[in-house]
Formats: C-alpha cells, sequence, structure tokens
C-alpha cells in the first residue's frame, strides 16, 4: 500500500509515518518502479503497536526498546513487565500530583466564590504571592523535556 492509504489505515498523518521512519521505529519501505513507497500489512501492524502503546503512556523511546522484545521470551518477558511497571509507577505519582493539583484549585476557587467581589482576586493573589497556594499544591510541573514530552508539529507526530 502506500503512504497515503497506511496513514489513513492506521490513522495517522503521512508526517508521522515520515518522523516514525527517521527514528527508526518503522523501516524504509521499498519503492515501487515510479519511485512511490510500498509499505506492507506489517507497517500497519507496527503502526498500530506503538499507537496502541502510546494510548497507555509509553514514550517513543520506551517503545523502541518494547518493540526490540518483540516476540518477547524468557528474560524478554521479564524485561517488558519492569518497563511496564515503572510505566504503571510514574502513572501512578502523576495521578497523585494531578490530585493534589485538583485540591489546590479546588480552595483557589472556593476562596474566589466567597471573595472576588471585593478587592483583590484571591488566585490571582495566590499565584502571584510565595507561600499563598493551599497546602496541598505541587511543587512547580518540570519543563516539557524533562517530563518526556515531544515536539511535534501535528498531534500524532510524535506522541
Amino acid at each position: 500500500m502506500r503512504t497515503g492509504e497506511l496513514a489513513r489505515q492506521a490513522g495517522v498523518n503521512i508526517e508521522t509515518l515520515r518522523y516514525y521512519e527517521r527514528r527508526g521505529l518503522l523501516p524504509p519501505p521499498e519503492r515501487a518502479a515510479n519511485g512511490y513507497r510500498v509499505y506492507t500489512a506489517a507497517a500497519l501492524d507496527r503502526i498500530r503497536f506503538i499507537k496502541r502503546a502510546q494510548g497507555l503512556g509509553f514514550s517513543l523511546e520506551e517503545i523502541e526498546e518494547l518493540m526490540s522484545l518483540r516476540p518477547a521470551k524468557g528474560r524478554q518477558r521479564q524485561r517488558v513487565r519492569r518497563i511496564a511497571e515503572t510505566k504503571l509507577e510514574t502513572i501512578e505519582s502523576k495521578l497523585v500530583e494531578l490530585e493534589n493539583i485538583r485540591t489546590a484549585l479546588r480552595q483557589l476557587v472556593a476562596d474566589c466564590e466567597s471573595g472576588c467581589e471585593d478587592g483583590d482576586c484571591p488566585i490571582i493573589e495566590a499565584l502571584s504571592q510565595p507561600g499563598k497556594l493551599p497546602e496541598q499544591s505541587v511543587s512547580p510541573a518540570p519543563n516539557d523535556e524533562a517530563a518526556g514530552q515531544q515536539p511535534a508539529a501535528d498531534s500524532s507526530a510524535g506522541n
């Protein structure tokens, strides 16, 4: 199948396919006599694997490692499990952080409901001054790069 057909069936755009090729997640396709790229069903399966893994929160680096362990047997299965356990721990930690953020925001909103009519806005004041955020507040979020986020030209390119 050609590039556009593969992208359509996989639910990604063409730039995503090229990105995956550059990263080595997708092997370079054969070329037809006319120069068009020709992909196999295995390429579609690979992209679907990548998208499902991303849906579970795995980074492209982790996905690359998981793909290198296919088919997982013996010690490889143990490594796959460790990767999944590490991802689970990360997600559980993020959930705690998000719960703390939600608690802090709820308190800020409640403060605003009772004090926004007169004087300064309690939300702006809390954000402007050190030590004014509710106690449940978490430390500042890490920047995108440190959090494993990858910049992308579109919503499906690097994620």
